[in-house]
């Protein structure tokens, strides 16, 4: 394993100052976002502090994915604030996405490019300086394990070797505070339990702070400092694993808490062009 600390971003000006005056790396005050009368996500306020893993939960349609896009610039509040890394997300959208990484779920790699030309390419948009970007591509391939596949395309790569390549490609310009949207969706156990450890690396070796939905709730058990259930909008409770299940009863767990907060969200009423209106709303807002 390489000197990870080698990879800890600098603290610019405004983390700094953040970091002394004890305020959140993410701090969002009642933030909406409607959809013609759909409201999404509605007023949404959460605090999350630097160097913690915080994992956002809900079944879909609950506005996790809705939520990720507001924070990270690409999709405008209807109404609300928030803050990321010291900046509001609407009014110094560009300083919050230099101080941000985002991995969607939406595959972000280009399959006919090397691991080493995706990070190039990457390198190249967040405007790193070209002295700089050989040391700081290799920095990332070797703290993802993907060094020796640099070369390779993508398109040969595994499902777990794409996920890691995808985490090193938002870590390349060093951001303080790192977006992961169902980082191991559709990944073998094998593929999971190693991004699962380079994410715990990220926060206990380089104290990147880390914002994630999950559906799996041993992920979010094994991983999250604190996870919030959301549901039809709302954060219905917040809290560590721990407390949320030691409040829905002795020997719950974490499947037990979801289902408890969000049990309203199962109905036999409707029929086949209310499933399929509700699949495609849920799809689209995540």
């Amino acid at each position: 394993m390489p000197d990870t600390p080698s990879l800890r971003p600098p603290l610019c000006e405004a983390q700094a100052e953040s970091a002394q005056n004890g305020k959140a790396a993410v701090e969002v005050t009642e933030l909406s976002r409607s959809f013609g009368s759909l409201v999404a996500v509605d007023r949404l306020s959460l605090s999350l502090p630097a160097g913690q893993i915080f994992g956002l939960l809900g079944p879909n349609g609950a506005g996790k994915s809705t939520t990720i896009k507001m924070l990270t610039t690409l999709l405008p509040p209807t109404s609300g604030t928030a803050m990321v890394a010291g900046f509001d997300i609407a009014r110094r959208p560009g300083r919050v996405r230099r101080s941000i990484g985002y991995v969607p779920q939406v595959i972000s790699a280009e399959g006919s490019l090397s691991g080493y030309e995706n990070l190039l390419v990457f390198a190249k948009l967040y405007g790193i300086r070209r002295s700089l970007r050989a040391e700081r591509i290799q920095q990332v391939l070797e703290f993802m394990g993907l060094t020796d596949v640099q070369n390779v395309v993508v398109q040969k790569y595994s499902g777990g070797m794409i996920r890691r390549l995808e985490i090193a490609l938002a870590l390349v310009h060093q951001p303080p505070i790192l977006f992961l949207d169902e980082p191991t969706v559709g990944l073998d156990p094998t593929a999971r339990q190693m991004v699962w450890e380079h994410i715990q690396q990220l926060r206990n070796e380089l104290g990147t702070t880390i914002f994630m939905t999950t559906h799996q709730m041993g992920e979010a058990d094994e991983l999250c400092d604190v996870v919030a259930i959301m549901h039809e909008g709302r954060i219905r409770a917040v809290g560590t694993p721990a407390e949320l299940k030691a409040g829905v009863g002795d020997g719950a767990t974490l499947d037990d808490v979801f289902a408890f907060y969000t049990a309203d969200q199962t109905d036999d009423r409707g029929g086949y062009k209310d499933v399929v209106r509700v699949r495609r709303t849920a799809s689209r807002l995540g």
